[in-house]
Order: structure tokens, then sequence, then C-alpha cells
């Protein structure tokens, strides 16, 4: 059965497909995008009716990958897909974000967008077309919807700036975006850059917008080729009564009002103030009245709580908390907080604040990542966790949630640019931000406190980094942009922009819009207000610490690292890993070897020097090539009656004649050495056609007082091959060779 397309193309030539009609054809709306070999199925499927007193969206969104999709068997012991990976979340959040604002305010039916990845090119990142996808399934269904969207990628690659750019490209990326819009209006941004500027970063994201234009172009034109699509389902899932609501305004907007006005600096102290006001509202209803209106009560109030704040904060361009609009909460920081953490950092601004430390690990606490397109080990790793005692509440203990994911991923990123790579940064480093007070801006108060961490650690980053929400009031005839805003003004305001960064430019961003209309202007605006809180933040941040460490803590393990040549791998590692394991017993240290082109990467881990210079010296034997000349420590391990067999280097052993063990004649070997014997020797000859390899003690041995060299007669019963052994003799004299005290003694035959 053949299905509906649409088909556009990218700048570039390449084509995107979005099919309808043929697969899911139960849900209220299906569509597979395809790009290249990536295809994404997407579905949505929505409730007739709302449940009883819903007054809110109840949007779930998810994302998939099939591993099938990219020829792959899912690692792990449970051989099928089970919980999503953080990438996945991820995706799944870049999705909800965009969409969730675009539900009209009343709608409030239970909606489920489910994204599947189902063929995957290995070059291409689906997460740029996911929210197309979703986006094209809402827009052939007939549930009710302000869009269509899209979303992008947008990357700037050698000056030039990219949509969609295959993954090689991202090589050379300064800039890397996502970016949601619809055809009028910016809803979403995030991303990560290396120091761009503010100019560069709008530049990008109207680059980005223009390319969504023509896809939501698209999507429109499939949707009016789907009947189903051209009327929208009715539905009533509010009921409202204007004179209560009036008679709620009447009795409490200005009590708001002043509240908003006061500039009270406490949170809970606010909170309490305007339950105050609600309360004294209801207590003047009667019973009847209560329970005639007791779903709209709530509804009315916040909406008044909502109107009241927000004209109190344009009006009197002062903040809640009596702060100005472009004004930094106070700040004050400590490191070492934690003696016996690695690094530790206490970041606290306002009534926000953030404990992070930072774990310095090996190579084998490297993360790995085992998705269907992206995989590998990463030694750079931030968790963020979000306790419920923060805003001073009670929950259960859960599993990690979507935010915690999704603050953490931010973070990040801002933060990974400036981390030293290579022979710079031996460690995995992990930091964990643990928020102890919240009341708006954590995910920044990680950044700041992580930065503070890393260099309490002693780790060189190349710059130290800030970050600042920003926010943003407006009615369409007048605005204010805020900064460093409170978890009230993201709740009750039109954006949260978070921006992070370096003295020299943007190293991260993540917004979110939640109003139509936001002009470039505007957006310039933010951005260089938030530049002007970034540089406050940094100096406040430097008064603390300025720059790292000089020096690992005492107690943190040390790493070095040598190069040897791949071949002796298995040497160091030993049958079954019997020798590398012997060492790491005998030194206590971890040895951890990693294979990387013609060489063999291996890190030693040491608490003392002793020990790392032990294991150092053990992997230098076994890899090391003899060289004539050279003085080995070596151990006897046979004797026959010419000479003895020592091992100078680990599985190389050398002929140490009889005639080199001392300058005084012996008779046996075993009146001056017996195996298991450890000598010093000296390599002299190295035999070209076979590399045998030819030793002498006696080098290394004073020669004694009086010892007078002589040349050994030639026989008489084969003159021209004793006539050669004196002549090598001679030779051997030269090498140190056999030089014997009293005079015309010869050692046995050979």
């Amino acid at each position: 059965m053949n299905g509906i397309t649409k088909s556009f193309t990218l700048a570039d030539g390449r084509e995107i497909t979005i099919e309808t009609g043929k697969l899911a054809k139960q849900a209220d709306g299906s569509v597979v995008v395809k790009m290249g070999d990536t295809m994404l199925l997407a579905t949505v499927v929505a409730m007739q009716e709302a449940k009883e007193n819903v007054d809110f969206m109840p949007l779930s969104v998810e994302y998939r990958e099939k591993y099938a999709a990219a020829g792959r068997v899912p690692g792990g012991f449970f051989k099928r897909e089970a919980r999503p990976s953080d990438y996945e979340i991820l995706i799944s959040r870049l999705i909800d974000r965009a969409l969730r604002p675009l539900f009209p305010d009343d709608y409030h039916a239970e909606v489920q967008v489910i994204v599947t990845l189902i063929s995957a090119d290995t070059n291409v990142l689906p997460d740029a077309l996911a929210c197309l996808a979703a986006s094209a399934a809402l827009a052939v269904s007939d549930i009710p919807f302000n869009g269509p969207i899209s979303e992008v990628r947008v990357a700037r690659i050698n000056g030039q700036f990219v949509i969609n750019p295959n993954i090689d490209a991202m090589v050379d990326a300064d800039i890397d975006m996502i970016v949601a819009a619809s055809m009028e209006n910016i809803l979403m941004v995030e991303g990560e850059m290396k120091e761009v500027s503010e100019e560069a970063m709008v530049e990008a994201i109207r680059v980005a917008h223009e390319a969504i234009k023509d896809q939501c172009k698209a999507q429109l034109e499939l949707a009016a080729m789907i009947e189903k699509s051209k009327v929208k389902r009715a539905y009533c899932h509010e009921t409202n009564d204007p004179d209560f609501k009036e008679k709620v305004k009447t009795a409490t907007y200005q009590k708001v009002y002043d509240m908003a006005s006061s500039g009270n600096a406490n949170k809970h102290e606010r909170k309490k103030i305007i339950e105050s006001i609600k309360a004294e509202f209801v207590a003047t209803l009667t019973d009847e009245e209560k329970e005639a209106n007791k779903n709209l009560i709530g509804r009315y109030y916040h909406e008044v709580e909502k109107d009241a704040i927000r004209n109190a904060t344009m009006d009197n361009r002062q903040r809640l908390d009596g702060r100005k609009l472009d004004e930094i909460r106070p700040i004050w920081s400590e490191i070492d907080y934690l003696p016996a953490a690695h690094g530790s950092a206490i970041f606290t601004r306002g009534e926000t604040q953030s404990l992070t430390t930072v774990t310095l690990g090996t190579k084998l606490d490297q993360q790995a990542i085992d998705g269907a397109i992206i995989e590998g080990k990463v030694n750079f790793i931030l968790h963020y966790n979000f306790p419920s005692f923060a805003t001073g509440e009670v929950k259960p203990i859960r599993s990690t949630g979507r935010r915690e994911i999704g603050h953490g991923n931010l973070a990040l990123r801002a933060l990974k640019n400036m981390i030293p790579q290579g022979a710079d940064n031996l460690y995995t480093i992990r930091i964990v931000s643990d928020i102890l007070e919240s009341n708006g801006s954590s995910s920044m108060a990680t950044v700041c406190a992580g930065t503070m961490a890393l260099m309490d650690a002693g780790i060189k980053i190349v710059k130290p980094v800030s970050g600042i929400a920003m926010g943003l009031i407006t009615d369409n005839k007048r605005y204010v942009v805020l900064s460093d805003i409170l978890g009230d003004e993201d709740h009750l305001g039109d954006m949260d922009f978070k921006v992070c960064g370096t003295r020299d430019g943007i190293t991260a961003c993540q917004m979110d819009i939640k109003v139509d209309g936001l002009s470039f202007d505007i957006l310039k605006e933010a951005l260089n207000q938030a530049r002007q809180g970034r540089m406050h933040i940094l100096g406040e941040m430097g008064k603390t610490i300025s720059e790292p460490r000089p020096d690992f803590k005492p107690f943190v393990p040390r790493i070095f690292q040598m190069k040897v040549p791949k071949e002796f791998i298995g040497a160091i590692i030993g049958p079954g890993g019997k020798v590398i394991q012997e060492m790491q017993r005998e030194t206590g240290t971890t040895i951890v070897i990693e294979e990387v082109g013609e060489f063999g990467i291996v890190d030693i881990v040491a608490n003392n020097m002793e020990a790392r210079d032990k294991v150092i010296e053990k992997i230098k034997r076994i890899a090391s090539v003899a060289e004539v000349g050279e003085i080995y420590k070596g151990k006897v391990k046979n004797i026959q009656s010419f000479g003895a067999f020592v091992e100078i280097l680990p599985n190389q052993d050398g002929l140490l004649h009889i005639s080199e063990i001392d300058w005084k004649r012996l008779e046996k070997v075993e009146d001056a050495l017996k195996v298991g014997d450890e000598i010093e020797v000296k390599l002299i000859e190295v035999d070209p056609k076979t590399g045998k390899l030819k030793l002498s003690r006696r080098a290394l041995l004073p020669k004694p007082e009086g010892y007078v060299e002589r040349k050994p007669e030639p026989r008489t019963d084969r003159p021209d091959r004793g006539n050669d052994r004196g002549n090598d003799r001679d030779r051997g004299h030269d090498r140190g060779g056999d030089h014997r005290g009293g005079g015309d003694h010869r050692g046995p035959r050979r």
C-alpha cells in the first residue's frame, strides 16, 4: 500500500521525506520521516476526554531507538531494549519542551507522543529529525495543536553554518545547537559552543529558523492532503464562571501586587503571604460558594497571582525579592570543604546552593556508551542530583528524573570543552552536584561549583566557566529582561534562558520560550545582559579560587603514562594475565593497557613514587630490546660446561661464556655461579645472523693489578684453524675478551 508523501530538500541538496498512511494507522496520527537511510516512526494518540479535575496538559513524550535499526544487538545480559538511555531521555526532552507550549491552554486530554528510530544511518544524528516527526504526526491528526513546528541542528563548521550536518563533519564545529521554532517564533534552543560570541549565536539561531520555516511549510502541505486533519476535534475541558473570576480578582489582586512590590527577599515568607491572601478570600465565602467553586478557586487565584506579580515587575522595574532587573543575588563560595574528596566546592547564590565534588579515576572508570547510533567511552561525567529537601518538600526518593538528567547534561556541555585532553589529562573525571537549596538557577550553580571543584582538585582547566539564567516578562507592549531569575520568575515568566561561558565566549546554552513573538532584538539584549552577569559571577568565584591548584592533593593516585611497541603488550600481560597481576600485587598499583595504533598505551596508577618506579622498571625490562654495550641485571637460568645462560630481559637469555665470567681462569662455571644468582652483565655482541646474545661479567670487574695480556700460541696440529682462533681471541681482547691473570692459560674449547 502506498502512503502519502511530501518531500523537501536542505540547502546542500539532501532530501527529507515525510510519509503518512502506511504504518501505524490506528494511531490518531502517524508519520515516517526519512533522510538518507535514517527513518523515524512518530505516532500520537490523545484521549477523547480529559480526566476529572485536570487543569494541566498531561503530555508524555517518548523517544526510543531500536538496535536493529543500526544492525546491532543490545549489549548486556538482557538482549532487548529496556529502560531508556540518557541520550534517549535527552531527545525526549527536546521534543517535549518544543511541543508542550503549543497545545491550547484549556486542552487537558492526555496525549502521548512516541518517536522510534526504525532505521539508522550511522553518519546521521536522528535527534534533529525527531521533533519534525512528532509535529508532523500531530499535523496529520485531528488533535488540537497550534503548530506545526520543527527542530534542526545548526552547526558552524570552518566558519560556515550547516543544517543537520553529518556526524563526521561535526569534528570541526565550534557551534552545535538544536533550535525549535514555528513559522513565526523561536520556541527552544539548546547546545554547546567553543567560546563563541553572542552575535555568532544569534546568527546561528537565525539560520536555523529559516530552515525550520521550510519544514513547517512541508507539514502544512502534507496535512492539506489528509482529510482527517482538516477538522480538529471539539473539546470542552474547562468550566468557567466569569463573575466568580472577577470576584477573586477584586478581592486579591491588589494584595498580591503589594506583596510583589514589597521586595521581600525570602522565598518561604513570600509563599506564606500568598497563601494567606488566598485563605483570607476563601474565608469570606459561604459553604455553598466554596463547594460550588472548589475547582475554580485555585485556578483563578493562580491567574491573579501571575498577573499581579508580572505587572508589578514591569510597572516598578523591580523584582519580587527587591533586586534591580540586572542585579545578581549575593554569592558566597568555599573550596576544599570535604577533606577526603579529590576536589570539592560550595557555591551559593541567594537561596540556591550546590555542593559539588570531583573524583579522579582511571580508564577503568570510563563510562561506556552503548546506543544504537552512538558507541564508545567517555572520561568526563557529570551527575546532578535534586533532592526534595532542597525546596523544603517531602517526596519519596525515586530513580533519576528526566529533569536531573537534562540539567546535568547542560552543565556537562558547559564545562567539557574546558577540560584538558590527551596527555594533559590522564584521569576519568566525575563531577557530582548535589543541590542543597533551590530557588532558581540550580543548573547554573552546578556549572559554577563544578568549575571551582575542578580547580580545587588540581585539574588544569583551560578557563573558568560560570552560568546565569535569564528571564523575560512581557505583555507584547512592554517587556523586562531579568538576570539570575528566581524559581517564581521562571514559573510565572515567559522565558528561561540559561547561558554559560568563560570571559571570552559562550560554551553552552538552553532556552525555553513560553510566549509568541520573541524578537531577535530582545534575544540580543538578553544575551548582552547575560554576559555582564557572567563576568560578575566569575569575579566572585575568583575571590575564592582563581586558578587550579599547582598539584593534586596528596591522597590522589598519580597516573604515569608510557608507550610500548604493541608487540610487547602480550608479554606485559602474560599468560592468563599472570605477569600484570603479579606486578600489581607486588607494588599495589593499577595497570591499564590500551592498544592505540602501533603502540600500547600503559597507564600506571600508584599511590607513591616508589611503587610507580618499580612498575616502570619492570615494564621497561619487558618491552626493551637488548642493546650492545648496555649493562643488565640478569638471573642465571641454566649452567653448562662452557658457560651460563643469563636472562637479562624477560624471555631473553644470553650466553655468558666461562671465559667471560672472571679475569682468573675457572675450571668449572659452578666455581663462580649457581642457578638463580642475580648478576650484572654487559652485552658485548649480538650475532647478526642468529640474534644470539653474548655477555660478559668480567668486563664489569676491575682488572687485577699486574695482569699481563698475552696472545695464545698457534696450534701446530691445525695451523690454519689455530691461527684463526688466535685471531678470534685477539678480537675478543678488543671487546674486553679473554684476559687471564698469570699469562698463557686457555679455557675449555667451544
